[in-house]
């Protein structure tokens, strides 16, 4: 080993691109024309035992649309601070501009990435916008930048209806009804972010566009730009590359998952590391179900033996008590004793 070699952190050092072991490519185009669920069931749940990551191609979502939502990112983050700090997030309804600084993970520096938040779209009329429940309400938009809603809403729309999809897979392979998961889908908790990570020239463990994490609620949907830079660790331990494939999008699960299956679904660790030198642009949909979804431990996945390792929790607490560990969020209550 040189020296030069000696003194790379490992946890930033160049990883080699994922086997299709590690990540899967799902085709959903013969079950989405009416073909059999199976074969797709068992790839996924090859992928949720193994790394909780994969790609899924024939998905549904428009390739005009993809393009639209990235151009409209780009031309949003070309615009300068002080306009985009027009739209500055609220702390109440988490909509709009993130600027950088807002989500640390703890032993981290802030990650190196700015955002523009949306969700479902509430009316202030809605009851459960008017009785506070967090995370609920409506989406914030610059009206002098229509362009900026029409394409983030259009591949909006495009995502909640492919995380329902996947949902019915998701239900299939747990044994259970395939529109188990749907009865939590009145006002599913789905929030999608245009992500800008800026240039960086040397990635370090304690600084990088997204820290090691894992995500909190259901299962996340990724369009990523060709830079790439999604790196996932596996199971043993290694950090892998996600790379860039046309036409597919990442599916990846979340912490939500153990809970249901008591740790046989996995949610692996994940981070961004831009080495390209260049801006990159990505954007991930959370799909997670209502606010009060029961989450709880699978009755075929416990035994005397082997008794669920985690408590019941309610979907939405589990999410805003997950937020607020990362970034600087308040609960209505905290706003309102402010």
């Amino acid at each position: 080993m040189s020296s030069t070699e000696a003194t790379i952190d490992p946890q930033v050092a160049v990883p080699r691109r994922a086997s299709a072991i590690e990540m899967p490519v799902l085709d959903l185009g013969d079950w989405l024309a009416g073909g059999a669920i199976e074969p797709l069931v068992a790839q996924f749940e090859a992928a949720c035992t193994n790394t909780g990551f994969l790609y899924v191609r024939n998905h549904g979502i428009p390739r005009a649309a993809v393009d639209a939502v990235f151009d409209a990112t780009r031309r949003y983050f070309s615009l300068s601070m002080e306009e985009r700090l027009k739209d500055k997030i609220d702390e109440r309804f988490r909509r709009g501009f993130m600027p950088y600084g807002v989500t640390q993970h703890p032993g981290h520096k802030p990650d190196l990435k700015e955002s523009y938040e949306l969700g479902v779209d509430l009316p202030a009329t809605d009851p459960d916008v008017q009785a506070g429940l967090p995370l609920h309400g409506p989406n914030r938009w610059p009206a002098d930048k229509p362009w900026l809603k029409e394409a983030a809403e259009a591949y909006f729309g495009h995502t909640v209806a492919l995380g329902k999809n996947l949902l019915r897979i998701f239900a299939t392979a747990l044994e259970q009804p395939e529109d188990f998961f749907l009865q939590w889908c009145r006002k599913p908790m789905v929030q999608s972010r245009l992500f800008h990570y800026p240039p960086q020239s040397s990635p370090t463990a304690l600084e990088l566009g997204a820290a090691a994490h894992t995500d909190y609620g259901m299962l996340t949907i990724l369009a990523q730009d060709p830079i790439g830079g999604l790196e996932l660790r596996t199971r043993s331990g290694e950090w892998v590359a996600a790379p860039y494939i046309e036409d597919t999008l990442v599916i990846n699960l979340g912490d939500m998952v153990k809970v249901w299956t008591n740790d046989t679904y996995v949610s692996n660790p994940h981070r961004v590391a831009n080495r390209t030198g260049r801006e990159r642009f990505s954007i991930p949909t959370f799909f997670n179900l209502d606010y009060a979804t029961p989450v709880a431990c699978l009755p075929q996945f416990q035994s005397l033996e082997n008794p669920p390792r985690h408590a019941p929790v309610k979907s939405g607490d589990y999410l805003v008590k997950r937020f607020s560990e990362v970034q600087k969020y308040k609960t209505p209550a905290q706003l309102q004793a402010a």
